[in-house]
């Protein structure tokens, strides 16, 4: 019977044959496994944090969300029932926003053909380069927004507006188009019907003034609610304990980037001044409607994770 037959049926061996050497070496005594050396470990680690970091900061950064969203408001003429509304928040170009990426949302909307663009603040940053760098950012992003192919476009300032320049940000929203609201407001017109929206200035820095941007005279008309944009998401606190915060139906702010970075089960590492009391999506304050948008771009660090960059469509409902 040949040999390898005999192994499998259990065969002795002789302790000088050929075969039992080779045995005894390996299969019938195997070396134990080796240990992952710290060296080792240390390297996967460094891995795993680098896939981490690029994943974070080029894959995560860049997934951009379409949030659909109906918003009913009593007393909505029925001339705006099904009005689409697109929020843009918190660009921060050129520190760490790409051009390129913003050239992306703006296709995004224009795809989503809304009736109105509103812009909830926060176009530039100022942090590493120099101020005159950011001014110029303030420029570029306007005249980017011009590919908004809808042109009836509102907004507010943020904070880092402010921090640069709100003289030369406001100029370059208003150079390219760009209607900006300082508490101050306007009528939105559909036939004979109309709503008003109102802007504040950012309340982390600036100086919001709820009278006067929602004064007495468009307060609590019948068929004629008021929407806000607000830059800072906490004002909402203090804006509802006022004649004029009983007014609005619905506020819409960015500011926090919903964090920016969020661990499962914990929620956000980090929020702004002034973004912590509501980080991100829908919420109600008695009678008035919230919703924060998670922006666009990033600052601090170019990372997002948990946290997608965001553009929002409401669309207006009677209620």
């Amino acid at each position: 019977m040949p040999a390898d037959i005999e192994l499998e049926s259990g065969a002795d061996l002789a302790a000088d044959s050929p075969n039992y050497r080779q045995l005894t070496g390996s299969a019938l005594n195997p070396s134990p496994p080796r240990s992952l050396s710290r060296r080792r470990l240390l390297q996967l680690s460094g891995l795993g944090v680098l896939g981490l970091a690029v994943y974070a900061g080029e894959i995560a950064r860049h997934w951009l969300e379409v949030t659909r969203r109906e918003v009913l408001i009593p007393g909505l003429p029925p001339a705006f029932d099904g009005v689409k509304i697109a929020q843009l928040s918190d660009i921060h170009l050129d520190e760490y926003t790409e051009p390129f990426f913003l050239r992306d949302a703006i296709r995004y909307i224009n795809r989503l053909n809304p009736d109105l663009v509103f812009l909830t603040g926060d176009y530039v940053t100022h942090l590493f380069g120099s101020r005159q760098f950011a001014i110029g950012a303030a420029w570029q992003c306007a005249n980017i927004l011009q590919s908004l192919h809808c042109r009836r476009i509102y907004a507010v300032l943020g904070n880092h507006d402010i921090s640069v320049s709100a003289k030369q940000v406001s100029a370059a929203l208003r150079d390219n188009g760009i209607i900006l609201l300082r508490n101050s407001y306007v009528p939105l017109e559909r036939g004979n019907s109309r709503i008003w929206l109102s802007g504040l200035d950012d309340p982390v820095v600036g100086n919001p003034i709820p009278d006067l941007a929602i004064p007495a005279a468009i307060r609590n008309i019948p068929g004629e609610p008021v929407i806000l944009l607000c830059h800072a998401p906490d004002f909402a606190r203090t804006l509802i304990a006022l004649p004029a915060g009983q007014a609005v139906s619905l506020m819409l702010s960015g500011h926090t980037h919903g964090g920016q970075i969020r661990i499962p089960f914990l929620g956000a590492i980090v929020l702004p001044p002034g973004g912590k009391l509501f980080p991100q999506g829908a919420y109600r304050l008695d009678h008035m409607q919230l919703y924060v948008n998670r922006g666009l771009g990033t600052v601090d660090i170019p990372f997002r994770f948990d946290c997608p960059p965001e553009i929002t469509l409401h669309t207006l409902r009677s209620a």
